[in-house]
């Protein structure tokens, strides 16, 4: 278990960083974002909730209109809460230390942020989309943290974001963040073959 009794605080200069790539192109990745213990427990968290049957199918859309639609996305989730346990809560603050500096550098107003484990299965994907919903602009920026130890980049499974007109991959290895803007970064996740773990979240600004 990582020793997530201290909270862990963000380097200033990664802050900059991400708060600059936002700024210039819409989106930022950084390796080894969170300590390799703690990416170790997040897993493991996600690994029991699945053995639980606390994940569920993930649904497309919001509200009465959310189906599962397996052909469009093949992830199964469960949404964290304050104080399930140390290792969620650790991360919880973390990126509430980064809510905090988006908010002192962009004026994006963000308010909270809201998380979910995924788990995708080998083979499964989720079709080309964008974070934010037609009813609801209150998603601003997305982030995903990948939890998968010793990902080869031969077993697929990569973020496909369109920055512009050229696609780029981002293979989803344990302790790498993406973030980016829900509303402007169209984004795919390809299959895999093998089970691809990640927290996948949404800073939000007020309604």
């Amino acid at each position: 278990m990582a020793n997530t009794s201290e909270t862990l605080l963000l380097d200033h200069t990664l802050l900059t960083t991400i708060v600059d790539d936002l700024a210039e192109k819409g989106w930022s990745q950084h390796d080894r974002f969170i300590p390799q213990a703690l990416t170790h427990d997040l897993a493991a968290e996600c690994q029991q909730r699945a053995a639980d049957g606390r994940l569920a199918p993930a649904a497309v859309g919001r509200g009465a209109t959310a189906q599962v639609r397996e052909g469009v996305r093949g992830d199964s989730i469960q949404w964290l809460e304050q104080g399930e346990g140390a290792a969620t809560d650790a991360y919880l603050a973390l990126m509430d230390q980064l809510r905090q500096a988006l908010n002192q550098a962009l004026y994006l107003g963000l308010d909270d942020f809201e998380s979910h484990f995924a788990l995708y299965p080998p083979g499964a994907f989720y079709q080309r989309h964008v974070d934010r919903f037609r009813d609801d602009d209150r998603r601003t920026v997305s982030a995903v943290l990948y939890l998968n130890d010793g990902w080869l980049a031969e077993q697929g499974g990569a973020l496909r974001i369109y920055p512009g007109e050229t696609a780029l991959d981002v293979a989803p290895m344990g302790g790498r963040l993406v973030i980016f803007m829900s509303g402007e970064m169209p984004h795919e996740v390809l299959p895999a073959t093998r089970e691809r773990l990640s927290l996948t979240g949404w800073f939000r600004r007020r309604a």
